[in-house]
């Protein structure tokens, strides 16, 4: 990938420089819960505004659909911003047109203003070209720093990077060298962790690891539908039985690849679906007609992390079990934790991404210790799936 960073900016010094973040975060009565996404955007803020840039930060809240919706303002994220800044931000209550233009003009080298929700204009979310230039006259150049939305070919993602001179931010150019790593140029053997309940919802992201992977880890309801396939009965189970044909493609086409599919062949079974509830770990054979699988077995989990061992790159997406009910969290943490210890030893290359998988490595106390983590969701499922992400693209020199 060949896009320019801070790097190669220049002295911006007087500059207005328009910079995309995602700032779409959780509040409750009015208050930010997790200001995650506000730390993600600091230091590229921080950096041009010390270099003496006007900086002019664009971000969407919520889905107001064109129409301004004040519980949708960007007004009642600038406190929380401030905070995690450490300096002054201002307000704009719009993100072209006159008012802006005349608060932009007010605005010395070193401030930093947040802008008006984007989505408040019908043509954001429709790349519209007359919106994007009236944005595009209040700055001289365009950052990206929102990876999270880079698959939305939106005015504030995509059209304005044809507009300006066109860099990639901290946090953006982060995300890119780390997925460079996990999937473009990978240290091999590659291993990839896929989770979740539904083949069905990642069945691109499937098929495109195949062909990039070494090893497959397929975990969570994903697996007893691929179990399912091979002729096992999973009971109960959450279980996509009409995959089946599906299934054997996909395993048809690692097997061509020499890509192994590894699946659990030892499980924790339950016949209700609560935390605690009492237990089996048995044979994938064993499964009784009115049990379901909720977590990979202890046997299996070990011969996971001996796969790893012999890994140099680790992609992770979804848990292997029900990780949110004890005790079917199991299996994840400890897997969790002994890619951990590859990776501080120094043995692994680990990148990690998707709501469920951070809260799943957040749990397991080892989030930090991976390689690098994404909390960009929909764009990092996109990624795997081996999809173009237009704000990516309209980045490329």
């Amino acid at each position: 990938m060949a896009f320019e960073t801070l790097d190669d900016i220049g002295d911006v010094r007087g500059k207005r420089v328009l910079v995309r973040e995602d700032l779409n975060v959780p509040m409750e009565e009015g208050r930010v819960t997790d200001d995650t996404r506000l730390r993600a955007a600091a230091p590229t803020l921080a950096e041009l505004a010390d270099k003496g840039a006007i900086v002019l930060v664009l971000a969407h809240f919520g889905r107001p659909k064109g129409e301004r919706n004040p519980d949708m303002s960007l007004a009642q994220v600038t406190a929380a911003f401030r905070s995690v800044l450490g300096r002054d931000v201002r307000f704009v209550g719009d993100c072209c047109g006159e008012q802006a233009e005349a608060a932009v003009a007010q605005l010395e080298p070193g401030d930093i203003a947040l802008l008006e929700n984007t989505r408040f204009h019908k043509g954001e979310e429709k790349n519209d070209p007359a919106l994007a230039e009236a944005i595009a006259k209040l700055g001289d150049l365009y950052v990206n720093d929102a990876f999270s939305a880079a698959h939305r070919a939106h005015v504030s993602t995509e059209a304005l990077a044809h507009l300006l001179p066109a860099y990639a931010g901290r946090s953006m150019q982060a995300e890119l060298e780390a997925l460079e790593k996990a999937l473009g140029k990978p240290e091999h053997p590659v291993a990839a962790v896929v989770g979740g309940a539904k083949v069905s919802t990642k069945l691109d992201v499937l098929k495109h690891l195949v062909a990039k992977v070494d090893h497959l880890i397929i975990g969570g309801g994903m697996a007893n539908t691929f179990l399912a396939a091979r002729g096992v009965d999973v009971g109960k189970s959450l279980c996509e039985h009409d995959l089946k044909d599906t299934v054997l493609e996909i395993l048809a086409a690692a097997e061509k690849a020499d890509c192994i599919v590894h699946l659990p062949y030892d499980v924790v079974v339950a016949k209700e679906f609560r935390a605690n509830p009492p237990t089996r770990t048995v044979n994938v054979h064993e499964v009784a007609a009115d049990e379901m699988i909720l977590d990979v077995g202890p046997a299996a989990v070990e011969a996971l992390g001996d796969a790893l061992k012999t890994c140099r790159t680790l992609v992770w997406n979804g848990p292997l079990g029900a990780f949110e009910i004890a005790p079917f969290d199991t299996a994840t943490v400890a897997l969790a934790r002994t890619a951990a210890a590859l990776t501080k030893g120094g043995s692994l290359v680990s990148v990690a991404g998707g709501g469920d998988t951070v809260a799943a490595l957040n749990h397991a106390g080892v989030a930090d210790d991976f390689s690098f983590v994404s909390t960009a969701g929909g764009a990092f499922l996109e990624w795997m799936e081996g999809r173009e992400l237009p704000g990516v693209k309209a980045l490329e020199a």
